[in-house]
């Protein structure tokens, strides 16, 4: 196991070798960059219908205005990411429908928190972009070097949260009570605790370069720059709601 992103694996790679035009790193990276722009397209769309709605001054009806889409993006974003989890040939038209749909989701999120913290959205997406562009820099410089050690640390340090996080769902969930105090709270704790989830999303960026990085050595096919793109994607969305959640603590 070479990188948690659930949708990039070793095994993804496995098996596919490229006799035509072969995928490459810059490549991928700018079809994320793509991907990242048509995310951003769909949640300004959502966004300026939050605010329309909020104009009037009826809260709940701008909250119900933009929820349809939210849900929705969610939903098809997921039913998206598992067609191109088993047709990977499909990413290039899958992996930017994906981004749409995410795109929705998000921009729903975000008019929430910035409705209760004016100004934490364009934060977070600034340092979300900014953390993207520093593991990139990082990673192709051979500042940060991806061995067995580090590797294995970052992947059992993010078992860990996911399964911190599933335990703190099914306490809210079916005991009815708060979930795990320091996921939440906004004492030192808490912060210190969405540090440590921010920078281990940074780092399976790390691990995701790797793979993609070793991908194209090996041959993989064009088309799997799409597949790299999404699957880069899929941290990227986790490390913003991350960024999101550290700021709003911060905030309060």
């Amino acid at each position: 196991m070479r990188t948690n992103n659930p949708v990039l694996r070793d095994k993804t790679f496995q098996g596919l070798f490229a006799d035509g035009e072969r995928m490459t790193m810059n490549g991928t990276v700018a079809k994320t960059a793509l991907l990242l722009a048509l995310s951003l397209v769909s949640a300004f769309w959502t966004w300026n219908r939050f605010d329309a709605a909020l104009a009037g001054g009826q809260v709940e009806a701008a909250v119900a205005s933009i929820t349809p889409f939210m849900w929705g993006g969610f939903l098809v974003g997921f039913v998206l990411a598992m067609i191109t989890v088993f047709k990977q040939s499909w990413a290039g038209v899958t992996a930017p429908l994906y981004a749409i749909a995410e795109g929705f989701a998000l921009g729903g999120i975000s008019a929430f928190f910035e409705m209760s913290y004016h100004g934490i959205v364009f934060q977070a997406v600034g340092l979300t972009f900014g953390v993207l562009a520093v593991m990139l820099v990082a990673y192709r410089a051979g500042w940060i070097r991806v061995t067995d050690k580090f590797r294995m640390g970052v992947v059992g340090a993010t078992g860990a949260i996911a399964l911190l996080y599933l335990v703190d769902i099914g306490l809210r969930a079916f005991t009815g009570m708060q979930g795990i105090g320091f996921i939440h709270e906004s004492g030192a704790l808490g912060i210190g605790f969405s540090l440590l989830v921010v920078g281990l999303a940074a780092l399976n960026l790390v691990l995701d370069f790797d793979m993609i990085d070793q991908a194209s050595t090996r041959g993989a096919p064009k088309y799997m720059e799409w597949y790299g793109a999404f699957a880069l994607m899929v941290t990227l969305v986790w490390l913003y709601l991350e960024i999101l959640r550290l700021l709003s603590k911060a905030r309060r």
